[in-house]
Parts: structure tokens; C-alpha cells; sequence
């Protein structure tokens, strides 16, 4: 399951990141979104779990945490608008 963490301190590394989804199971990857400008963090990022009842529980749990003075925010990423959109325009007519 893919997840959104958003509202991260922007000093927070991706091995922070990955440490606090590790407490609840398998993480395939982890990565923070990175301002092509300023090579900062963005402050938000995504990581991605295998199993769907780890992924739950750490969302769960990790949801609202404070993180290096953020409260962050979890919840599964949901597809993007723009994938959403080019596949209802190729749908056929019912």
C-alpha cells in the first residue's frame, strides 16, 4: 500500500521517515519529495508498505504524531487526479 506522509518537517531525512514505518512492518521504499530549486525537502514524501495490515496500523498509529515538532499527517496516497482523468477521456461510451 502506498502512503502519504505530509506536514514533515523539513529537516525530517528520509532514514527518519523509514524508521518510524519499520516499527510497524516491511517497508519496500521510502522517499521525500525534494524542491528541484532548493534541493529542500518539501516537507511531505511517500512510503510504501507490502502487506495492507501493516500499512493500516502504521497509519493509524502515525497519523497526528508529532515529528520534530510537526504534527504529520498519514493516510493512503490516492491516484493522481491527471491518471485519473486520462483514463476516464479513453473510456468508451456506455
Amino acid at each position: 500500500m502506498k502512503i502519504l506522509v505530509r506536514n514533515l518537517s523539513r529537516e525530517t531525512t528520509e532514514a527518519e521517515l523509514l524508521a518510524l514505518f519499520k516499527e510497524y512492518g516491511d517497508v519496500q521504499y521510502c522517499t521525500l519529495v525534494i524542491d528541484k530549486v532548493t534541493g529542500g525537502s518539501k516537507g511531505f514524501g511517500f512510503v510504501e508498505m507490502p502487506r495492507v495490515g501493516e500499512a493500516k496500523v502504521a497509519i493509524k498509529c502515525l497519523n497526528a504524531r508529532n515529528v520534530a515538532g510537526n504534527k504529520i499527517r498519514v493516510k493512503k496516497a490516492e491516484k493522481s487526479r491527471e491518471g485519473m482523468a486520462g483514463k476516464a477521456s479513453n473510456a468508451p461510451d456506455s
